[in-house]
This record gives structure tokens, sequence and C-alpha cells, in this order.
């Protein structure tokens, strides 16, 4: 983390990437696609006042060439330090191109807020930082993600609900640790989804609301009233480790599971108003490029629930308040897909999310696949869609180790993103608590693989599902394929079958097989042409990777 005194009098941090230290006397530089954080003096805030609800502060940055104009909104820290009460206010904002940014204008209704470091200028310096994710309508049908830079990592992603309090069964601390976790989630997967309260496995002092007496709270009620000592000491803790290991932190605004937890979005306590709340949100976390935000998990079917209509009232109003765009949907849980409603109201999500527990291929290549064609629809919904329940492994959905692999490839197959968790039984896991373990979570070494090997390989946003029935004749059920038709195939199955045939195309190709199961990787024809005959081993998930490597 580099940390200095900006010359023109305010503190910046800006979250790199070796956690180095500078000192104030050096240049007041952030890298592009980094974050800055700027802080402020306003008034006196003690732990019964309601900054959050009551103080709002917005600096807008603009770039020297005259656009963009970035609206940053900003949020109350109590006294910088972790304690509660104090006059520190701070704006983080994420530069997205290199050059001289202005602060050109500082609203508050505060009056020691107004105009505060309004000139302020920071230089920002290219970067090789991949930036924001980004939903890519320019890839096969819109389905995939794309980075700032322009690349397209592939998301396999992990679940630990409740790990940023650290304790986990009979209020027993985990043993592990939020920079523990990051670290080793950031080994196997691209994106770790965890809710933003202690919900089921709380911890004994530390909460993350204040109550109307300025007390600690789990009462989600009061989310009107954040407790900028739960928020700095571990959301931050998490989100910035997070940035430093290129994972997304796939923020729950609501839930999972218990009354408190998944009451926030209600705030009843603040007559139903969730602004608050929603625009601290993105005030503390919105100019974070590897921030991902689910609203609700499984917004539909848990109490208290949430109608179609409200969840995305309150999308919108997220949007309105994020200063760049952060990817935001909520999680389904009716396990019938996307729900047909959010189609007919204002739009405001970027991917759908589903939840659907699946063990074999075809079914995980079909969840998604028919949320994208979409439901009675005329033209195809298009956006990004991610599985975030696809399979848990373990005794508690009895998941072994080979259908979450199986479950995972079906999804990649299906022109989509899945995601696990470790589920020893009924709220009992690493899916709750974290402690992140691969030897009990056995099938992240074989996510690993097939993620690094889409990655490597696979020109995959260009892919779409496809039954190219003129290259694989009479395929099997139990086979999924997606295709840039003439140039690039993959096939997956969990069928073991001999005499298999693909009419290959024109040209020369390069056909690889992968059993991500065994994780072997076997080149079958380095030049194969015209038709090309291959077999399938017995492997509850193998990939084939078809190449075109000459022009036609």
């Amino acid at each position: 983390m580099y940390k200095f005194k900006v010359i023109f009098s305010f503190v910046a941090v800006f979250l790199c990437n070796n956690g180095d230290t500078i000192n104030a006397a050096e240049l007041p530089v952030v890298a592009v696609h980094a974050v800055a954080e700027v802080t402020f003096t306003g008034p006196w805030q003690s732990a019964r006042d309601t900054p959050a609800r009551d103080i709002q502060l917005e600096a807008h940055f603009r770039h020297e060439s005259g656009k963009p104009t970035v609206r940053v909104h900003g949020f109350f820290d109590g006294d910088g330090l972790g304690g509660i009460e104090g006059r520190v206010f701070k704006v983080r904002f994420c530069p997205t191109q290199s050059g001289q940014w202005t602060i050109v204008a500082v609203n508050s209704n505060a009056q020691e807020l107004d105009g505060q470091h309004q000139g302020d200028t920071l230089m920002a310096f290219d970067s090789d930082l991949p930036g924001f994710w980004l939903a890519d309508e320019q890839s096969a049908g819109g389905r995939w993600y794309r980075r700032s830079n322009g690349s397209h990592p592939y998301i396999i992603g992990n679940t630990h609900y409740t790990f940023l309090t650290e304790h986990g069964l009979d209020g027993q601390p985990t043993g592990s640790s939020i920079r523990a976790d990051i670290a080793s989630n950031a080994k196997y997967f691209k994106k770790l989804r965890f809710g933003l309260q202690g919900g089921r496995y709380p911890h004994p002092t530390d909460m993350p609301w204040l109550d109307d007496q300025g007390l600690p709270s789990d009462d989600g009620n009061f989310s009107y009233r954040p407790n900028s000592a739960w928020f700095g000491g571990r959301v931050d803790v998490a989100v910035a480790a997070a940035l430093d290991h290129d994972l997304i932190a796939d923020l729950i605004l609501a839930g999972p599971d218990t009354l408190q937890s998944r009451s926030t979005l209600k705030a009843a306590h603040n007559d139903g108003d969730a602004t608050p709340y929603l625009r601290y949100i993105a005030a503390r976390y919105g100019s974070y490029p590897n921030v991902w935000i689910c609203l609700c998990n499984e917004y539909d079917i848990k109490n208290p629930n949430y109608t179609q209509s409200e969840v995305a009232g309150l999308g919108v109003t997220i949007r309105k308040c994020l200063p760049y765009p952060t990817p935001v949907s909520v999680h389904d849980g009716s396990k019938l897909g996307w729900s047909a409603e959010f189609d007919l109201l204002p739009h405001w999500a970027d991917h759908q999310i589903i939840q659907k527990k699946l063990r074999t291929i075809a079914p995980a290549a079909d969840a998604i696949d028919h949320v994208w064609v979409g439901e009675s629809r005329e033209t195809a919904r298009r956006g990004p869609t991610v599985n975030d329940e696809l399979s848990y492994q373990g005794e508690g959905d009895k998941h072994t180790e080979a259908d979450t692999i199986a479950a995972h490839l079906g999804a990649f197959l299906g022109g989509g993103y899945g995601t696990t968790g470790e589920k020893y039984g009924q709220k009992l896991g690493q899916y709750f608590w974290g402690a992140f373990d691969a030897q009990q979570h056995s099938a992240a070494d074989n996510l690993r693989f097939l993620r690094e090997v889409i990655d490597r390989e696979i020109t995959f946003w260009l892919l779409a599902p496809s039954e190219s029935a003129d290259v694989f004749p009479n395929l099997e059920p139990r086979f999924r394929v997606m295709a840039r038709q003439g140039q690039e195939y993959v096939l997956g199955t969990d069928a073991p079958r001999s005499g298999l045939s693909a009419q290959l195309p024109e040209g020369q190709w390069t056909v690889t097989r992968y059993d991500v199961i065994s994780q072997e990787t076997t080149v079958l024809s380095e030049d194969a042409d015209g038709q090309f005959d291959f077999d399938s081993p017995d492997s509850r998930a193998v990939l084939f990777h078809f190449e075109r490597n000459t022009s036609p």
C-alpha cells in the first residue's frame, strides 16, 4: 500500500500490489486502476449521530483532457483509526486514464465539507493493473466479462458467507483470518462471495451496525447506521486484500439467511429507506475494480424476502450512487432461474445470478443457456450468467468432488460461470465460516486446473453454445459444445465413448484433450484435417479443444 500526503494538503492512500509504504516527501502519484483515498475533515460525529443518512458528500474528479468527470460519494470513517467517533470523512477514487485529475467540485450539506479540497490534483501513471470487470457486449452473445485492459479471465468462484467474523461453530474462532482466507482462495479461485454481516456465525463483540444508542448491533434494520470500526477493520481488509490478489470480492448486502442479516435492505428503523446504506456501500467500495455487488442472497425465498419490484428499485438506487460500472445483480433462490419479471422492470443488473445445484455436465450447461435465452422472450437476455450455488462439495448436499468438478465444466460449456463451496452439513462448513482448506474442499485444485486451461488455451469469449451437428454428428445427450464456427470448438462430456468423429472444416487443426478429474493434458493431433476420429475416456469431466492452426 502506498500512503502519503499530497502536496495539495489532502491525504491519499494508494492501494497497489506490493504492500510498500512511501513517505510524504515522495511523489503524489497513483497507478491507473489503483485506488486513491482522499481524507476530509468534517463536523464531529458521535456514536449516536447518523452521518450515513444525514451528511452527504460527493467529489467530482475530472481528467485533464476534459473528460471523463467521475462523481464519487464520500463516507464517514470515525476517527480514521478504527474509532467510531470523530470527524474523518473519506472519498475513494480510481483513475481510469493516465494524466492529471482535478477535483473540480466538492458538494456537501455540511458547511465544513463543502468545497474542501476543491481544485486539488493528483497524477495517474500507466500501469498493468487489469481494472474493472465489464460485461462485454462484443463477446459471443454478450455472455462474458472482460477487464478494462481488454483481457478475459475466466471466473470460478468460492463462498464464505460469514468469514468476516472469523468465528464459526459454537461461537469459537475459526483459527484463520480474513487475510489468510483471501490469500488461500486466490490460489484456486477468481471470485469470493461473502456477506457484509455477522449472520449465523457472529463475532461476540464486533458488529456491523450501531443502534440508536450508539451500541454495536447485528440488527440489519440499522443499516443506515454503519459501524465504521466493522467496515474499516473487516470489510476493508477483505476488499483490499482481494485487490492485492486480483480476486473478485462479491459483496452480499443482505443475507445470507438469518432474519437480522437479511433485514439490511428493509431498513425498518429508517422508515424502510435503504438509500443511506446503498450510498455508503457505493462510496466505500464502488471505486475498487475488484468489487461486485449482490443485493441479496436468495431474495425471494427467505425471511424477510423481497419482491422483484423492490429489488429493481434498490438496484436502480445503488446504480445511481456507483461511480463506475460495478457488476451488480441479485441471487435468485427459487431454483427456477432468473425471474422474467425483471425483464419488465427498469434495467439495473448487468448479469443474472441463478441457484441450481447440479452434479453433471449437461444439466449445468443447460441451466446457464436457458437463462441467457430467457423464457417467452423475442430476443435473448445476452448478459453474463452466474450459477452462484452450482455445487457445494460435501455431505451437506451430497455432492462429491467429481460432482463439483463436472458441474463447473458444464457451466462453462453453457456459456457462463459457476461458484462452489464446501458444505459438510446443514449450515456447516467453509461455505459459511471460511477457514479455507483445499484438502477438505478437494475439488479446488481441479477447478483451478480447469480455469487455467481455459485462460491459457481457449478464446472462450468468442465461443457460444452450439449443437454443431455438421462438425460433431450424432452426439449423445451427455455431450455439450461451444463453437466459433470454422475456427474453434470445445466439446465436453462425462460419457466414455469410442469411435467419436469430428468433421473438421477446411484447414489443419490442433486437438487437445483435458481430463479435469485426473488433471491430465493429451495432445491428440497437431495437424488434423477432414475427419478426425477420437475416443472419450471414462471420466466425469473431459474437455476436448479443437483449434484451427492454418487458414483454409
